[in-house]
């Protein structure tokens, strides 16, 4: 009967493994034997660097999404180019927006003086991403870990997976149910944008050529992002206003007064689907801790690769 009985759970086990897939192998207790301190290691360079420019908790943030809507979250958008790699560093939506590479580079290596070649790229910019949020005022998480890194990368796509900010609410919530995400995941993982900065570039469209705009609010924008492309391109604005380094709800409350920065956000609250869920957070911070908290755990589920799959790299930014 034993014998029978421990076949049994082997065979549930099993089940359960082949329908969660490789995220199935990630757990927050991975490194509690190889690497008791990982976590210990991250904070003691993660958090002095924020305290010097608190920009970087969004910076590292937006470098989990980025990483994880190509390719899942293998760490791939770390790699720079080099023979055989064509990284993701230049693509439209990294390219000299993409930053805090040399954070990340500072949390590896005192990962790795802690313990040598245990912990991969992929779950250190999980955790930091994590830690950044908490930094900032943001809920926290346990973290699922156990993935590896990638030995390829792909620009085209970074170019193409990776949500514009010129999206409608159609392809925003299209591009996310590509990786497994629903609407309601999507409209509260936005809410990273209460943190971070963005160029003009990418705002340009919505302060001059859209009608879904508080009037005041665009001419303010203007003022710093002139009509003519190529002109301050890279003039950076607050995502929000009142409080770019502070992560809380005032997002969506931008959202319902119509001052959002980029054309994509505004979307979640124009007339659609999406707005009574922004109008909920809204009303309640903690209903939008609580979504924002479900949605990054399901989206550092997106695609790992765990077991024998990848590698565990000595440097973030190329293969070992």
């Amino acid at each position: 009967m034993a014998g029978r009985a421990t076949a049994i759970v082997l065979s549930l086990v099993l089940a359960l493994a082949i329908a969660g897939g490789a995220s199935a192998q990630l757990s927050t207790g991975f490194y509690s034997n190889s690497c008791p301190n990982m976590l210990t290691a991250v904070r003691s360079a993660l958090r002095p660097a924020i305290a010097r420019e608190r920009r970087v908790g969004a910076s590292i943030l937006r470098l989990f999404f980025h990483d994880c809507f190509v390719q899942g979250c293998d760490a791939s958008l770390l790699l720079d180019d080099s023979p055989g790699i064509q990284g993701e560093k230049n693509a439209v939506p990294n390219k000299n927006s993409a930053r805090g590479f040399d954070v990340i580079d500072a949390i590896k290596a005192a990962v790795e003086k802690t313990c040598p070649g245990v912990v991969s790229c992929a779950d250190v910019l999980a955790v930091a991403a994590e830690e950044s949020v908490v930094a900032l005022g943001g809920p926290s998480w346990e973290v699922k870990v156990g993935r590896r890194d990638s030995t390829t990368a792909s620009l085209n796509g970074a170019n193409n997976d990776i949500p514009p900010p010129t999206s409608g609410l159609a392809n925003l919530t299209s591009l996310f149910a590509a990786k497994g995400l629903s609407q309601k995941d999507m409209v509260a993982l936005s809410g990273a944008h209460t943190i971070g900065l963005a160029r003009c570039t990418n705002f340009r469209g919505h302060i001059y050529n859209d009608t879904n705009i508080d009037a005041g609010f665009a001419r303010s924008r203007q003022s710093n992002c002139p009509r003519t492309t190529g002109s301050g391109d890279n003039n950076l604005v607050p995502l929000d206003l009142q409080t770019p380094t502070v992560f809380e709800n005032a997002y969506y409350k931008n959202l319902v007064q119509k001052r959002a920065l980029l054309h994509s956000d505004q979307e979640l609250f124009n007339g659609g689907a999406a707005d009574a869920q922004v109008r909920s957070y809204v009303s309640s911070q903690e209903a939008f801790f609580k979504d924002f908290v479900v949605g990054m755990i399901k989206m550092g589920d997106v695609a790992p690769l765990t077991g024998s799959n990848g590698q565990i790299r000595k440097n973030c930014r190329r293969m070992n």
